[in-house]
């Protein structure tokens, strides 16, 4: 990361860094997402930290209630993915989801 001479005024000179560096993400294309979860299953992916249990409850009975059709996969067909064996869950997570016949998923992660 080169440094930088700024000028601050009054013949001031300070040298500065940018504190961030090039990004190295990839961008990845999404996947179509459906326009109604009517009929659909969705699955609710969590780390097992913050209350995640209550919210996906509460979530399960607002979906439910405006997608009466839609069918639901918990938490705990997944596993935790943060943790202990977390690479392990998070390797084998697309194939659960398939298992499980998921087209959406809910992901909570607590902070």
């Amino acid at each position: 990361m080169p440094a930088e001479h700024v000028e601050a005024g009054a013949g001031e000179v300070y040298e500065v860094l940018w504190p961030l560096g090039p990004s190295t993400a990839q961008e990845v294309e999404l996947s179509a997402r459906p326009a109604d979860l009517s009929g659909r299953r969705i699955g609710f992916v969590w780390d097992y930290v913050f209350r995640g249990d209550e919210i996906f409850a509460q979530m399960q009975r607002a979906l439910s209630e405006r997608y009466p059709m839609a069918t639901f996969a918990s938490y705990e067909s997944f596993g935790n993915v943060h943790g202990k064996g977390e690479e392990e869950v998070l390797e084998a997570l697309p194939e659960r989801l398939r298992a499980e016949r998921v087209d959406a998923v809910i992901i909570g992660v607590g902070a």
